[in-house]
């Protein structure tokens, strides 16, 4: 993979750093953790065009996908799926969050929540879940640099 689409991730997880310890932490509001969950997923949005236009130069594929369930399913084939499972599902899992029906809990103070039904199931995001997510995505961004990033 190309360094450019890691600087290119890495520059997201800037915006959402800023979102969530400057933003988030004076505003406390809905509206940011979803703006923070676009921002995720624009990141893994990257770094999966970055890993599909490297196995297509490499020849694994002939295009890139342009849907991102079907970059998912690919992602799955052409790599470990013990690997790369727990990110894709991660990343279906904040596509449906972002398209779900919100309810706002406890605006504008600590522990403002955002609560979207997703498959049935209502999952809240508090600050510190949506802390948690943005770990998870910088674990992936560290994987894919240290596996897949040419010297």
């Amino acid at each position: 993979m190309q360094p450019e689409y890691i600087e290119e991730a890495k520059e997201e997880l800037k915006r959402v750093d800023h979102l969530i310890f400057v933003s988030l932490k004076y505003t406390r509001t809905v509206d940011v953790i979803m703006s923070i969950i676009e921002r995720l997923l624009s990141c893994y949005d990257i770094l999966f065009t970055g890993l599909l236009e490297q196995a297509k130069e490499d020849g694994k594929i002939d295009v890139v996908p342009a849907t991102p369930m079907v970059q998912c399913e690919t992602l799955l084939k052409l790599f470990d799926e013990k690997q790369i499972k727990p990110y894709t599902d991660f990343y279906i899992l904040l596509r449906k969050m972002r398209r779900a029906k919100v309810e706002r809990y406890r605006e504008f103070r600590r522990h403002v929540t955002m609560a979207a039904e997703v498959d049935e199931k209502v999952v809240e995001v508090s600050i510190d879940i949506i802390s948690d997510y943005f770990k998870r995505v910088k674990e992936f961004v560290a994987f894919v640099e240290a596996d897949f990033v040419e010297a």
